[in-house]
């Protein structure tokens, strides 16, 4: 966690950010010199989709494990390594950094890399808890760098489409929102474990630097590599998979932070001795007379990913099949359209979204060479609400209690995963 002492987080931010250096002046067609920091399979992804783009390069990479930093090499032999990531970005050639660390990692290095004057692509979601998000978005508005969240379904031309329907008042009284998310696996093989390496033990991996504020422990590399099964790291399917489609709903409704969480669950297939849950429902409170349904299981995929719009002069069915999830694919499996209902609106036809999305990755990179901080499709602000969004659905798991947005800001940062934390009211972010 990022504490109220963290010097990014304090009054004097905006000042020292200010002083901080800044970005090289980029052209149009400059090429742009990227880092990677977090090795993992979600970053190597995140770098596939950076080097389709146009002027990119790869210059740097950071991971505490040293087989991964081995590969990079391999595949990029005149990059520099580092087990570091502080190390990397005292590097003058690296222009941007692509931070794809696990979730309890997000916020130190989202930070750190602002203050070393890069831009930053940083994964999903943004923070673990409140605090968190609260010191990333004050550095990111006092800071000139470009930040794109890694929420790539915010790039979608079909958000564009929502977006317009829903101004427009084709739904009329909008009340809810269904919204899922379903995967299945053999049996026997649980979602997001990976195979332990041999050589994955404290001679090749800085466990100290994975641990980074978390309590001192002896090495164990089930939770170095399958870091998404255990509380201290992670928030479970709610940050990996559910932050994705409350991001989406926020944007297309121009929602703020949920007013109140319920979460039910736990884990019922994945018996693999993992911690977080495997099954969930989650229901939102917003204001203005809107509840936001979210449900997940590991069991079952027959209806992958998506959400309905539920208005009552019209329906908005935003379906993109599981697939969908990691690529940010359009149209994997299904599509968006509008509905009308007859009762309200007998003569209404169907619309369905033809707007074409940008990737993820072009669109930072078009804002960073434009220095436009705002043209970012995932702006820090959509980090910050689907982060607290997220938060208060685990603490509302954990505690199995509604949790209301103040609850959550008085929360110890810590109450995901130490027990005796887990009731206790702390410092309001």
């Amino acid at each position: 966690m990022i504490t109220r002492r963290t010097f990014l987080g304090t009054m004097g931010a905006a000042t020292a950010l200010a002083a901080m250096p800044t970005a090289r002046a980029l052209g149009a067609n400059d090429r742009i010199r990227i880092a990677l920091v977090g090795c993992g399979d979600r970053g190597m992804q995140d770098l596939r989709d950076a080097l389709k783009e146009s002027n990119i390069e790869i210059v740097a990479a950071a991971d505490a494990y040293t087989r991964r930093l081995e590969m990079m090499k391999e595949k990029y032999p005149n990059i520099k390594t580092y087990d570091d990531p502080l190390k990397l970005l005292e590097n003058k050639d690296v222009d941007a950094v692509i931070n794809a660390t696990p979730l309890h990692l997000h916020a130190k290095y989202f930070l750190a890399t602002l203050q070393a004057g890069k831009d930053l692509y940083s994964e999903k979601t943004m923070a673990y808890n409140i605090a968190d998000a609260t010191a990333c978005r004050n550095a990111a508005k006092a800071s000139k760098q470009v930040v794109q969240i890694g929420m790539q379904h915010e790039s979608e031309g079909e958000l564009r489409d929502v977006q317009d329907w829903v101004k427009s008042g084709k739904l009329g009284k909008l009340t809810m929102v269904e919204a899922w998310m379903s995967r299945n696996t053999p049996r026997g093989k649980g979602q997001w474990v990976r195979p332990i390496p041999e050589d994955c033990n404290p001679d090749h991996v800085r466990w100290d630097l994975f641990l980074a504020n978390r309590p001192k422990s002896a090495f164990d590399a089930n939770k170095f590599i399958n870091w998404r099964l255990f509380w201290e790291f992670s928030g479970g399917n709610i940050t990996e998979n559910m932050v994705h489609q409350i991001a989406w709903i926020a944007t297309a409704l121009d929602l703020d932070v949920p007013a109140a969480a319920y979460c039910a669950g736990g884990v019922f297939s994945e018996k693999d001795g993992r911690q977080v849950p495997d099954t969930i429902a989650v229901t939102l409170e917003y204001p203005n007379d809107l509840t936001v349904l979210w449900q997940s299981t590991f069991s079952n995929a027959r209806y992958g990913l998506g959400e309905h719009y539920l208005g009552s002069n019209g329906t908005i069915e935003h379906v993109s099949g599981s697939t969908g999830m990691v690529t940010g694919s359009q149209n994997s499996r299904g599509g968006t359209k509008f509905m009308p209902e007859k009762a309200n609106d007998p003569s209404g036809v169907v619309i369905e979204s033809t707007t074409k999305g940008v990737t993820h990755m072009g669109n930072w990179f078009d804002a960073i060479r434009s220095r436009s901080k705002d043209k970012v499709n995932a702006t820090v602000e959509v980090g910050y609400r689907s982060s607290v969004a997220s938060f208060m659905s685990n603490l509302a798991y954990r505690r199995k209690a509604r949790v209301t947005f103040e609850d959550a800001k008085a929360a110890a940062p810590d109450a995901l995963y130490n027990e005796a934390d887990l009731h206790t009211s702390h410092h309001k972010a």
